[in-house]
């Protein structure tokens, strides 16, 4: 096996070589080496990016040779390998094979928390619920990806907190790791020349940081300055030749500035590979359902992002629009988990629930918890899938799983009830219902 994977790392590095020598010309290597490794997975996909390929008028033609020009090249080979060769290709199949075999969800991403502390203290964070002083030592996320890799699972995420508090580990992760691809949400503050240079060193690690909008919304919510610190990193990352994204979450207060084609010119401006769009969670006691976004202002988010990302070089994920693209929820370990800095197994990052702890289960007896067979059985908890949440959009159904796999809070500070939780995002389905059933008419036809 270690053999093949050398071989399919050497046919990659060999195409992506060619491809910075004159990428017009050998573009097509690229899909010719993933079609002779890939067989018949992924068919439907790798036929779109062809076309994308062949195409030197499509968006994402230009798209492709913006990394070219701007990722260096053996930041490329690795982040390439580790992603294509590990994560989709060999991670895909073992995972659906074990899916199989154990009939359990076994995920395709670990999002995990290496600290809850962080160097600010943004408005409704959610993140801030879990207070400041838990950790997942060094050891133990070295643990997490160790057993999430013998499942298939190449790419980790860290949430926070602020990852970045934990350079050094997150590093040393990188290092001993080096055929996985580990992603971070972080504000940015925290990204400096020698960090940079670290990251220029392992080339594994892409971080993807939080904008609120432009400059006044971003101080607003994150502190004085933050924005043009986020801009000095940005324009440090593009200088170093790194990739690099851009987290952005929606709310009833920010939701124009944010989704505006003038806010999505300036990421594509500022030399953003990709921008990932969150809708608010009213997630805690403490949240504020006043921020959910109305129905009309989701319909029109979906809109101007999808036709956005048609037409320009920048790749944009809707984590709650893009239900459709995935089947419904990804959650419950179904492509993805949350492990909290207290060790607590999450299914979601937006769910803080859990039957389980890391430092009492191995990563496969969570798996196998009730509480994420509850959404091994039930998933996809809608048929139309813009309505795809158990707690947002399906309100009742995760009340009704916490209840019978015995899940408890995992928010130390201030436990949230499901009734509570459920009071917020009841109306706000109410209020979609209607919206989505009719848009899914339309995605379907």
């Amino acid at each position: 096996m270690e053999l093949i994977k050398s071989l399919e790392q050497y046919g990659l590095n060999k195409a992506i070589d060619a491809i910075y020598k004159d990428p017009e010309k050998n573009l097509r290597m690229i899909m010719d080496w993933a079609d002779r490794f890939a067989g018949e997975d992924f068919a439907p996909a790798r036929k779109v990016i062809r076309q994308v390929i062949e195409d030197p008028d499509h968006p994402y033609h230009k798209f492709i040779l913006r990394i070219i020009k701007d990722v260096d090249p053996e930041v490329a080979k690795t982040i390439g390998g580790n992603f294509f060769l590990n994560a989709v290709l060999a991670g895909w199949k073992k995972e659906e094979k074990l899916r199989k075999e154990l009939d359990c969800n076994i995920p395709w991403a670990i999002l995990l928390d290496p600290t809850s502390a962080c160097n600010l203290h943004c408005t409704g964070c959610w993140a801030a619920e879990y207070g400041n002083k838990l950790n997942l030592s060094l050891e133990e996320i070295d643990s997490i990806v160790n057993q999430g890799r013998e499942l298939g699972v190449y790419f980790y995420i860290y949430t926070g907190g602020e990852p970045l508090v934990r350079k050094k580990d997150i590093i040393t992760l990188c290092e001993r790791h080096p055929d996985c691809v580990f992603l971070s949400f972080t504000n940015g503050t925290l990204i400096d020349e020698a960090f940079a240079d670290e990251m220029l060193r392992v080339k594994n690690f892409v971080p993807a940081i939080s904008l609120e909008g432009f400059e006044a919304a971003t101080d607003g919510r994150r502190g004085s300055g933050v924005y043009q610190k986020v801009v000095k990193a940005v324009n440090l990352l593009h200088r170093k030749r790194l990739v690099y994204g851009i987290s952005c979450c929606y709310t009833r207060a920010n939701f124009d500035s944010i989704t505006s084609k003038e806010y999505l010119d300036s990421l594509r401006d500022m030399g953003v590979f990709f921008a990932w769009f969150f809708h608010y969670m009213p997630v805690g006691n403490d949240a504020v359902p006043e921020l959910l976004p109305t129905p009309e202002q989701r319909t029109e988010t979906m809109r101007r992002l999808r036709e956005y990302r048609r037409d320009n070089p920048l790749f944009i994920l809707d984590f709650q629009n893009d239900g459709t693209y995935v089947n419904g929820c990804i959650a419950g370990g179904k492509r993805y988990l949350h492990i909290n800095a207290n060790g607590d197994v999450d299914p979601c990052v937006f769910v803080h629930y859990s039957d389980s702890n890391i430092r009492e289960k191995t990563l496969l007896q969570a798996l196998q918890s009730p509480l994420f067979m509850q959404y091994h059985k039930n998933m996809p908890f809608n048929k139309n899938l813009l309505k795809p949440c158990p707690m947002l959009e399906n309100p009742e159904k995760l009340p009704a799983m916490v209840k019978a796999s015995g899940a408890k809070s995992t928010d130390l500070q201030s436990p949230e009830t499901t009734e509570h939780l459920y009071a917020k995002t009841a109306p706000y389905a109410r209020e979609w219902d209607k919206v989505a059933d009719e848009l899914w008419e339309e995605v379907k036809r």
